[in-house]
């Protein structure tokens, strides 16, 4: 975090700054600003959010002891550390974060971005901050930080020396996105997808196409939409940044597109294409797997390009991930049983994609398996959104269809209903138990996707797999 006086984060709060120490209103503060006390050390700052399980006022006396500059609390906690005094430390932490931004974009060259969609926000995310960090100092998020806390606390990492901001911006109800990226009004807004991915927590598609919608209402006037072209509902979303002066850059494989991709080819070592803008066509062999993640690098690729990045300098950043993120189609295991752990998120869109990927990488001779678990979040578009899967699964003549955890059981029905009655589809009611017959069941040749939402728990089964394969 930039520097700031004790006094100035309380007014940015609008908290009740209580001193200790020898610490005085004009005492400034410039250490990291996280929710985790394990993450914190001498200067940090600590904002004790209260969980589900624990609750962070129970740490503040530890992490004083670590040395943490200051805590923000909701009720003054007995430690030797100066607090402020807050009514809901996860608002706090949203006021603190537009606070910084905005200091560090009055004084410096700070350039912000937002990215969301239904789908492939976090390998969006990574391309993108992959080739701006050869342009300048670049701030995007851990992991997938891109709620109510994990947003701000990444924007709060921002220094006067940082010239680009990536933002992802996820939601699991409408407003929400509107409130993360306000507090940074971005430059440049970026909508992938609109699909039924939290379409439970939405109320359905119509109402996710509405929420996506309120990032690029956000985008500040004379800002840039970059919008997926193949996809209506974001397509759709031209009217509202036209109406809010914004104007609109185009990615996809349709001919519309600013940047499209044509010639698209996967393979196991990755997807090939050619991106196309204007005249000019650079050949991209992409080494993250799934024909999927070429929307997600045009996206990044056309975001860069309003920055001022070449798409040629583009293209050969891009080359050099090997990775999207640690359990997004990421490669375990050997040649010999190839692991594919994909059990991050799940939604029927993303099941889709990863299974036709493990369809095209698998060659003659080798067997394909799919271990599938249940995809969270989905409201009353669950069942009909797990019966498509198992079978989609089915006709894409997957050898071995392996359901784990009751939440997927119906899956593991539909792709017995639709003929995998033989013994290709069985069903295991946990991890442990998949597990213990993958072990055995798996063989030399074999590609083996693990795919589930977060809360399935089956990335962890993916690792295991992964060690005991490689």
């Amino acid at each position: 975090m930039i520097s700031l006086t004790l006094q100035e984060i309380a007014y940015a709060v609008a908290g009740e700054l209580r001193l200790a120490g020898a610490d005085t209103p004009g005492t400034p503060v410039s250490g990291v600003v996280d929710t985790d006390s394990r993450l914190l050390g001498e200067g940090d700052v600590f904002v004790a959010k209260p969980g589900e399980t624990t609750d962070g006022h129970h740490f503040v006396a530890a992490a004083a002891r670590e040395g943490i500059a200051l805590a923000i609390v909701e009720r003054p906690v007995d430690a030797d550390v100066s607090q402020i005094v807050v009514a809901d430390v996860v608002d706090a932490l949203a006021d603190l974060a537009r606070e910084v931004v905005a200091r560090v974009r009055a004084h410096g060259r700070l350039r912000v971005v937002g990215i969301t969609g239904s789908n492939g926000k976090t390998t969006t995310k990574n391309f993108l901050a992959r080739i701006l960090a050869d342009e300048g100092q670049t701030v995007a998020p851990r992991a997938s930080y891109n709620n109510e806390v994990g947003a701000p606390v990444t924007m709060l990492r921002v220094t006067d020396d940082t010239e680009f901001l990536v933002g992802e911006f996820g939601a699991a109800g409408p407003g929400q996105i509107a409130r993360l990226a306000g507090l940074v009004t971005p430059d440049v807004g970026v909508v992938l997808m609109v699909g039924l991915a939290h379409a439970g927590g939405f109320g359905g598609v119509e109402a996710t196409q509405k929420a996506k919608t309120e990032l690029v209402e956000a985008i500040r006037p004379g800002g840039v939409a970059v919008l997926n072209a193949d996809d209506p509902r974001v397509a759709a979303m031209e009217t509202a940044a036209v109406d809010g002066g914004v104007s609109v850059r185009w990615f996809g494989r349709s001919a519309r597109a600013d940047v499209r991709a044509e010639d698209i080819e996967v393979a196991a070592d990755g997807t090939r294409c050619v991106i196309v803008s204007g005249e000019e066509r650079y050949p991209l062999h992409l080494r993250v797997l799934g024909e999927h993640h070429i929307m997600n690098a045009l996206a990044a690729i056309t975001a860069a390009h309003v920055f001022g990045v070449s798409v040629a300098d583009a293209v050969a950043r891009l080359e050099t991930v090997e990775i999207a993120e640690r359990w997004r189609m990421q490669p375990l295991g050997s040649d010999r049983v190839r692991i594919i752990n994909d059990a991050y998120n799940a939604s029927p869109d993303s099941m889709s994609a990863a299974l036709r990927t493990l369809a095209q990488i698998t060659e003659p001779g080798q067997r394909k398996v799919a271990v599938l678990g249940a995809m969270s979040e989905l409201g009353e578009a669950a069942g009909e959104g797990h019966d498509n899967v198992g079978l989609l699964a089915v006709r894409l003549r997957i050898e071995r269809i392996v359901v784990v955890g009751q939440d997927a059981r119906r899956l593991f029905l539909a792709a017995v209903g639709e003929g995998s009655w033989d013994g290709e589809a069985v069903f295991f009611p946990d991890a442990d138990a998949a597990f213990d017959y993958l072990a055995t069941e798996l063989r030399d040749g074999d590609r083996v996707l693990v795919k589930s939402s977060n809360s399935a728990g089956l990335r962890f089964l993916g690792d295991r797999l992964g060690d005991l394969f490689s």
